[in-house]
Order: C-alpha cells, then sequence, then structure tokens
C-alpha cells in the first residue's frame, strides 16, 4: 500500500484530533510516522486518486487541523510515495532543511494575488497613453473606419500597448505588495491572469498585508485583483518525500 502525504510538523506537534479521515472513499485514516525531530502527516493512498472536490476538501482539512495546533509544511494534494520507509527515510535525509522551513514559517500564512486587465479600462488606459494609437484611430474615423491595413496597424498597435502594459503593471503590482510581506514567490503563468503571485505573510500582519491589496485596487482601478488566502505556505516549501501522482500533479488544494 503506497502512502498519501499530507505534510510534515516537528515530532513536538500536538497530537492530531482522534478519528481523522482523509482522502478516499471510504475515507483514510490519518496517522503520523516519526523520524528524529520531524513527523509526517501520513494516510494509505487510494487507487486511482483524482482531483475531486471530496478530496481536495479532505487534504485541507487534514492539514488545517493540523496546521491549528502548530506550523505544518503542507503538500499539495496528489502527493504519495511508495509506503511509509520511504516517507521516514526522506525525513530523515532532509532533516535539516525540514527542521529550518519549519522554523522559518512559523506563525506565517500565504496569500496568493492574482491579476488581470478589465478589458474596457485599459484599453481606455492605452489610448490615453499612447499618442501614435489615438493618432491612428482618429484618421481611421475621420476615413470611415480606415482601410484594412490601417485597421490592422491599429489592432497590432493596440495588442503591442496592452501585452506591454501586462508586464508593467505586474511588476508594479508586485513591488507594490512586497513590503508587507515575508517572502515572495511567482507562481506559473496561468491563462487569463497577468499576475500571479504568492506572499509569505505572517497571521500578525495579515491586517496590513490586506490593507496594502485595497490601496493596489483602489490605485488601478483598470485592474482586477483575486486574493486567495490565508492559506498554508504551499509556496514556499520544497517538494517533500513524495512526488505527486501522476494524475493529479496539476492540482493544487490552495488553489
Amino acid at each position: 500500500m503506497s502512502t498519501y502525504v499530507y505534510g510534515i510538523t516537528a515530532r513536538s506537534h500536538p497530537a492530531l484530533p482522534e478519528g481523522m479521515t482523509g482522502v478516499g472513499e471510504p475515507a483514510r485514516s490519518v496517522r503520523v510516522l516519526t523520524a528524529g525531530e520531524l513527523a509526517a502527516v501520513v494516510s494509505d493512498a487510494p487507487e486511482g486518486l483524482r482531483a475531486k472536490r471530496r478530496d481536495l476538501l479532505a487534504h485541507q482539512n487534514v492539514l488545517a487541523e493540523t496546521g491549528a495546533a502548530g506550523c505544518v509544511l503542507p503538500m499539495r494534494f496528489g502527493n504519495v510515495a511508495p509506503d511509509d520507509d520511504t516517507v521516514v527515510q526522506v525525513l530523515t535525509d532532509r532533516a535539516e532543511h525540514y527542521l529550518e522551513r519549519l522554523k522559518a514559517l512559523d506563525g506565517r500564512v500565504e496569500y496568493n494575488v492574482k491579476a488581470n486587465h478589465v478589458e474596457e479600462a485599459v484599453l481606455h488606459r492605452v489610448m490615453a497613453e499612447n499618442a501614435e494609437i489615438r493618432s491612428l484611430a482618429e484618421a481611421n474615423r475621420r476615413a470611415g473606419g480606415g482601410s484594412y491595413d490601417d485597421k490592422l496597424r491599429l489592432g497590432e498597435l493596440v495588442a503591442a500597448a496592452v501585452k506591454a502594459k501586462e508586464a508593467e503593471d505586474a511588476a508594479e503590482v508586485q513591488a507594490e505588495l512586497e513590503p508587507a510581506a515575508a517572502a515572495v514567490s511567482v507562481g506559473p503563468q496561468s491563462t487569463g491572469w497577468l499576475l500571479n503571485v504568492s506572499f509569505l505573510v505572517g497571521r500578525d500582519a495579515a491586517e496590513e498585508f490586506l490593507a496594502a491589496v485595497e490601496r493596489v485596487r483602489a490605485g488601478h482601478p483598470h485592474l482586477e485583483l483575486r486574493v486567495n488566502g490565508p492559506l498554508p505556505p504551499y509556496s514556499f516549501v520544497e517538494p517533500g518525500p513524495s512526488q505527486p501522482a501522476a494524475d493529479t500533479a496539476a492540482a493544487d488544494a490552495g488553489a
């Protein structure tokens, strides 16, 4: 039976609630493996695990219950090790790293911020900021719409300006939020979003961080901001004692 890994804690972490269950149907019982000063929160891994809502929520619930009592290094959904011995061996081999991460992440959570353009608003902004686009648009208007080539040229100019604005806005939003965070992790590009960044924030600084988000939102009316958190600090933990199952590697319980 392979082993499903939820997260890593200190061995001194308070005991988990009795009868806790995790992924699978029927839900597998959650247990703890120990090695030196570390512990891994695990269960048996069900066969054919998929990123179904029930299992995603079960994964999150185990981490939430564990994190309520102290720091936990969360694994992303779908991390499966061949067996318990493999988990224990990796805890032993990487003990220094995990202990350092537990210390660094204690009392901190993750906020993921995504941003995209409000289409009409950004087009108005691009027009206002680019004299060449304004001039060509006006010339086309006076010519009853302009020739095919003129329309094509205008479309190319607008597309290039919007693309440049995406990069500019992404850098600006990240720079404005970084001072309110302890660390930053840039996520993979996500369709429809010009920014996908996670911020590590102290629990006692969460209000300050969210206030910074609201200032960015107010100062950039042409942007839509989406904030997800507080989350376990997924983006600030290196891969753990397992690898994502092939069919669930893209699933992220914090998404």
